[in-house]
């Protein structure tokens, strides 16, 4: 049985852990060492249970909680060569258990077979992932200005997406920052709006996603209502009707179960 949880999800903080028989895979550290002990423990599991730690880029919300990870648990460290090497710059105590990928290069840890796939944001080596397990396959994609060709070649076909809606552009460009930082959220290295997640959405429900988590909203420029309609709507438009939910802020998120093409919730 293949599950997915969010631990965290915003501009404050993103982690997500995906199990499979008990072999345990964290995506992202972007949180404090312990919430993420918390969030593990609420699920009858401990940082030594962490057989995987991948990180989609080097952003602080996703990876300051890394450093006291490292302390307090021994699971080997994935990310892209670029990301990987900001990360070896960064942070001690990973000698030996830093591991660079190449985008579209699949690594197993376990029953999961893990494949990054490239974004497009502004931070070095900036990915996605795809993962795949007996029990059924999963995609975590969020912080991309735009949805890459590789994501729209690789992504499809997932039982459930964890999937950026960031903004509502109405509210950002009324809304208080500066101008520069609304340009860079909307520009091709930023962050992917309401509408362009409702697209992308449609796209994965076309090719069987029965789940789709809508993820890394703005505190400022967008409400888990906004996120929703906008997907719901575009869904309903295209005949389509998979369960979609907004990923909590700062807590754990609820139990997702895949079943190859069937998804239910604990």
């Amino acid at each position: 049985m293949t599950t997915l949880h969010t631990l965290a999800s915003g501009s404050s903080g993103n982690a997500f852990l995906f199990s499979h028989d008990g072999t345990h895979v964290l995506v992202d550290a972007g949180i404090s060492c312990r919430r993420i002990r918390c969030s593990l423990q609420a699920l009858d599991l401990d940082l030594a249970d962490l057989c995987g730690i991948f990180i989609t880029h080097t952003h602080t919300d996703h990876i300051c909680g890394l450093q006291t990870l490292l302390k307090n648990c021994s699971a080997p460290v994935w990310a892209s060569r670029s990301a990987a090497a900001v990360l070896e710059g960064r942070f001690w105590g990973l000698a030996g258990r830093l591991n660079p990928m190449e985008m579209g290069q699949p690594e197993a840890v376990g029953p999961f077979t893990v494949t990054p796939v490239a974004t497009s944001h502004d931070a070095p080596g900036s990915c996605g992932f795809r993962l795949d397990s007996p029990g059924g396959s999963a995609a975590v994609l969020t912080d991309t200005g735009y949805i890459t060709q590789e994501a729209a070649a690789l992504l499809p076909g997932v039982d459930a997406a964890i999937l950026e809606a960031n903004h509502d552009v109405e509210s950002l460009l009324s809304g208080p920052y500066p101008d520069s930082l609304k340009s860079r959220i909307l520009g091709p290295r930023g962050h992917l709006s309401n509408e362009d997640s409702a697209r992308f959405a449609v796209a994965l429900a076309q090719a069987g996603a029965g789940d789709i988590i809508l993820a890394h909203l703005s505190a400022e420029n967008n409400t888990p209502a906004m996120a929703l309609r906008a997907v719901e709507t575009a869904l309903r438009a295209s005949g389509l009707s998979p369960a979609v939910e907004v990923a909590p802020r700062d807590r754990l998120g609820p139990a997702h179960v895949l079943q190859g093409r069937a998804l239910c919730r604990k």
